[in-house]
């Protein structure tokens, strides 16, 4: 008998990683929201808003974080352009946003005020439903998997890998960047959007529209993790792991690697997508820099640091790079850069494994220290380990195979 889908859910995930989640949840939807609403500034566990959007903001990365873990630590495919589905994510919601200003532009127009500038009678034809938040939804998940889906489509017919995908998938994000830095695209140019007002009627900036959007970055995290943890633990994982491994022999059994690889891809690139959608609202901005090939490369560098293969790794080492960030770009802006591409090196030299591969292997020391620290061999009672004195032999003891045959004679 089959068992059922949700019981295969909650096995798909240890105990321990439920109450994990259990915690977060906690955390992120009373702890924080209590700190941030009900508690006054003065107060010292107050969180400011400012914090509350660095907090959403780096939850949006972990959700990129997890989704490049996906393709790269499970499918083995280093994809070098996951920063073009976030940013298309970000730019459908985006539409919608600067919808929702209406006439409280600088120009008092019904169209945003980039187009007014640039003397635009009426909206494109592709910024046709974008007043609608579920349409600004239904794309900003639609855009990038279907671009996804196609390119992956032909690049995984091809049998394209290694190197050679990387290569693509970076030559492809630039091209994007430079298409939407372009005035007459229709998606702001080097400006992109800003200056964003409501979402659905309430105020974007306001303490609950914050809050609610901090809530929903933590949510979709959460979502991301139980979903990644049932794809990677499930027949399809396997699958998944045995084409990393040796895809010449998966195929060679009967299954079919476009499928696995295409759907996992398209997957990847949906999940950034929201992430995307929510990153943009608690930001205030997205221009096409976020499409830059040093942004995908740093996404990368997020999943490295934390280990891949690990669902947690990919989060932990969101956290840990965008933090150091947050940091690094306040006391010396101008080195960061120098930092990132050091650390990167660091990881791959000294830490293959990552964050999580090094306390796997604190772990298992530890473990093994107290079996370490026990003699070998206990020396039978009244026997003594003091040095023999000089000229003395030690007794000889016969082996119990020889002892028997001197019995037997």
């Amino acid at each position: 008998m089959r068992t059922p889908f949700t019981v295969r859910l909650i096995q798909s995930m240890p105990r321990g990683g439920w109450i994990a989640l259990a915690i977060f949840a906690l955390v992120a939807w009373v702890g924080i929201p209590f700190a941030h609403l009900a508690l006054p500034e003065s107060h010292p566990l107050h969180v400011s808003a400012y914090t509350v959007s660095l907090l959403g903001k780096i939850l949006c990365y972990m959700v990129v974080a997890v989704a490049m873990d996906l393709i790269w630590g499970y499918a083995g495919i280093l994809s070098l352009g996951h920063g073009l589905f976030f940013a298309l994510g970000g730019y459908a919601f985006g539409m919608y946003l600067m919808r929702q200003i209406g006439r409280d532009g600088s120009y008092g127009a019904d169209l945003p005020d980039f187009m007014v500038f640039l003397d635009w009678k009426e909206l494109p034809w592709y910024w046709g439903g974008s007043d609608s938040f579920a349409w600004a939804l239904f794309l900003a998940v639609a855009a990038p998997g279907l671009i996804a889906f196609v390119f992956g489509y032909f690049a995984f017919r091809s049998r394209i890998k290694g190197v050679y995908f990387s290569i693509i998938t970076q030559a492809l994000t630039y091209a994007a960047m430079l298409l939407f830095f372009r005035n007459e695209t229709g998606f702001g140019g080097n400006n992109g959007f800003t200056d964003f007002k409501r979402i659905l009627g309430y105020a974007i900036t306001s303490p609950e529209m914050r809050t609610l959007l901090f809530a929903l970055s933590a949510l979709l995290l959460m979502a991301c993790l139980v979903l990644g943890r049932y794809l990677v633990t499930s027949r399809f994982g396997r699958v998944l792991a045995a084409i990393r491994d040796a895809e010449s022999r998966v195929m060679f059994i009967g299954y079919n690697p476009l499928h696995y690889k295409l759907f996992m891809w398209t997957l990847s690139a949906m999940l950034c997508g929201l992430a995307g959608a929510l990153y943009v609202p608690q930001v205030g901005i997205i221009n096409p820099s976020e499409m830059s090939p040093a942004n995908s490369i740093e996404i990368a560098v997020w999943v490295a640091v934390g280990g891949r293969g690990t669902l947690v790794g990919a989060v932990l080492g969101a956290g840990i790079v965008n933090l150091l960030k947050s940091w690094a770009t306040v006391s010396f802006p101008e080195y960061w850069p120098f930092f990132l591409g050091f650390l990167f090196i660091a990881v791959t030299l000294y830490l293959p494994d990552g964050v999580v591969g090094l306390w796997r292997k604190l772990r298992a020391g530890r473990k093994a220290a107290p079996v370490a620290e026990q003699p070998l061999h206990t020396p039978p009672p009244g026997s003594t380990t003091d040095p023999l004195p000089e000229g003395a032999t030690a007794p000889q003891h016969a082996a119990p195979a020889t002892a028997a045959k001197g019995a037997a004679a």
